[in-house]
């Protein structure tokens, strides 16, 4: 999701920032809404106008004023499948981009970039399982997305397969429960795209412990869980397989002005465990990368920022193409890292970010 997300949901709805994410499972919390608290504005110039200076240091320092819940089910708004990307086309590519007779799975893809990255598997030809905690959520993308596909390709001679499955992705017993109902419906499983996530905003020091174990159990231990489970059932076939790792440039970078310490450490896991798991099962055949986005304009982070145009013009200063990502910019990385377009390409961290992480 990218990475670093700032989030309020208030009486006056949410406002703030969510930059990977990544739709997710979400943490466990009595608190009914998520909300951001800033004593401050961000980024504010207006004491220094006349020099045009910032006081030493000020822009490279995360702020402790930040303080973010992520959202609760009932307060996340709904994605849509993007039109206009699929049907029958005449330009020319290579036929080794296609995921033709592929199966994959789709963690938190019942919304944003999960659901988007899902549909570009979909429209490369794979047939795909959705995976979500909200399983009626997951159960109607499912369907918008073959109605959105069979609008574009009338009279398609295969129609591809999509499915929706429940699982809590930081419990081990859930995770094979769901992993033996995608193969029950579609017989195997190839490809696995691990985007179940989600960020939080505190200072460190008074980050609660039981919300950052959560954090860590959805982001890490779930991306694990789903790679060791979809990794046996490859062995026990025999089969070759493509993993793509949804990791954040956050685990690259640190994050300012919003703190979130234990979401950039969670996130470099995510990364590394990409790098390691694809030297251990490279034997087998099967490759492991990871994308790492930049701040992505999903449903929720554009209703964020209707309500906070100046948090826009001040994070899009940052990045050097001066715009926000799309999730429909990960459809093709996505498809590139689970095609055998990729086939030699393993442990590589792709990031689409816009040219963030590199100034």
């Amino acid at each position: 999701m990218a990475s670093r997300s700032v989030l309020r949901a208030s009486s006056q709805a949410l406002r703030s920032v969510v930059a990977a994410p990544i739709r997710t499972s979400r943490p466990s919390t009595a608190a009914a809404a998520a909300s951001l608290h800033t004593t401050r504005t961000l980024f504010d110039n207006s004491s220094n106008r006349d020099n045009n200076q910032f006081p030493p240091g000020s822009l490279a320092r995360t702020d402790e004023n930040i303080t973010v819940e992520y959202p609760e089910e009932g307060q996340l708004p709904a994605s849509t499948p993007v039109t206009g990307r699929g049907g029958t086309h005449s330009r020319r590519t290579l036929a080794s981009f296609s995921l033709e007779g592929k199966t994959g799975v789709v963690t938190g893809g019942a919304r944003g970039l999960g659901l988007i990255m899902g549909q570009g598997m979909v429209i490369s030809g794979a047939n795909l399982a959705i995976v979500d905690m909200n399983k009626e959520e997951a159960e109607r993308q499912a369907a918008m997305l073959i109605d959105v596909y069979r609008k574009e390709n009338p009279g398609a001679s295969r129609v591809p397969k999509v499915t929706a499955h429940y699982a809590d992705v930081s419990d081990a017993d859930s995770v094979q429960g769901c992993i033996d109902s995608i193969i029950a419906e579609h017989g195997k499983i190839d490809n696995l795209v691990t985007s179940a996530g989600f960020t939080e905003n505190y200072e460190a020091i008074n980050y609660p412990i039981d919300r950052m174990r959560k954090l860590w159990n959805v982001n890490v231990d779930g991306t694990y869980l789903f790679a060791i489970s979809v990794a046996k059932h490859l062995m026990e076939r025999k089969a070759a397989g493509s993993m793509v790792f949804i990791g954040s440039m956050s685990g690259s970078i640190v994050n300012v002005p919003q703190p979130q310490a234990p979401y950039n450490a969670a996130k470099a896991a995510v990364r590394h465990l990409a790098a390691s798991l694809a030297v251990e099962w490279a034997h087998a055949g099967i490759r492991v990368n990871c994308i790492s986005p930049g701040y992505m304009l999903t449903a929720l982070t554009e209703k964020i920022l209707d309500d906070n145009p100046d948090l826009k013009r001040q994070w899009t200063s940052l990045i050097p193409q001066g715009k926000m990502g799309l999730p429909v910019d990960l459809m093709g990385p996505v498809t590139f890292l689970l095609s055998d377009a990729s086939r030699y390409v393993t442990g590589a961290d792709l990031r689409v970010d816009g040219g963030y992480t590199v100034t």
